[in-house]
């Protein structure tokens, strides 16, 4: 039988329980790469991760985390030197908005604590499903569902683990597919895989520890 009629004739559970088992292999020093202490200290950094690298945040954070390690102490932050302070990562204004106005309704309606439910996230200023998603991942431990960013969409889609365009399509297929104890780990482990194997502009195809499971890899 040839490789491509066995990916065809796979079943798609056996083929996401191999993946996962030969990314855990590849990587498995895989973890979310941003810096923090605090549960409120990873909601800031995602909050600032959007369309910016974690590299970027994570020499913000230091100076930010020391100005204003609580949400009363980002809440009351002075607004001018709060966009000095995060300016580097990109659309600073909005961002620190968002963070003071998330660190207000945290004081306000959660007792000062980062709420542990989707709906309840959702709610803040700047909280998105990624970015509820890797506060209740990485920070709590609960799998609600699964964080997709540009990597986990391009693998996702390359490994024909997703048909779906859209982020929110694409998570509701993996949420289908994989076990919900791989939610979490599932997207470390495709990131740190698309950061170190499968670039966007010249995947290393032949060093891949999943070019068998991969319908791109047989083109």
């Amino acid at each position: 039988m040839s490789q491509s009629a066995k990916l065809s004739n796979a079943p798609a559970t056996q083929r996401v329980a191999d993946i996962t088992y030969y990314l855990r292999q590849a990587h498995p020093d895989a973890a979310c790469a941003l810096h923090y202490e605090t549960v409120f200290q990873l909601l800031c950094a995602t909050i600032l991760s959007a369309q910016c690298t974690d590299e970027r945040v994570n020499l913000v954070t230091p100076t930010l985390f020391e100005c204003y390690p609580t949400p009363q102490a980002m809440a009351g932050a002075d607004r001018a030197e709060l966009e000095e302070i995060i300016r580097s990562t990109g659309f600073f204004r909005s961002k620190a908005q968002s963070l003071q106005e998330s660190s207000a309704a945290i004081c306000e309606r959660f007792g000062g604590e980062v709420p542990r439910q989707m709906d309840d996230l959702l709610s803040l200023r700047g909280v998105a499903r990624k970015t509820a998603n890797v506060v209740l991942g990485v920070g709590y431990g609960i799998a609600d569902g699964v964080v997709v960013d540009t990597h986990v969409k391009r693998l996702s889609q390359k490994l024909g683990l997703a048909e779906s365009s859209t982020p929110e399509k694409i998570e509701r297929e993996l949420m289908t597919l994989l076990p919900r104890e791989d939610w979490i780990d599932i997207s470390h482990l495709l990131i740190f895989h698309g950061r170190r194997v499968c670039n966007a502009r010249k995947p290393l195809c032949g060093q891949c520890t999943l070019a068998d499971l991969c319908p791109s890899a047989q083109v």
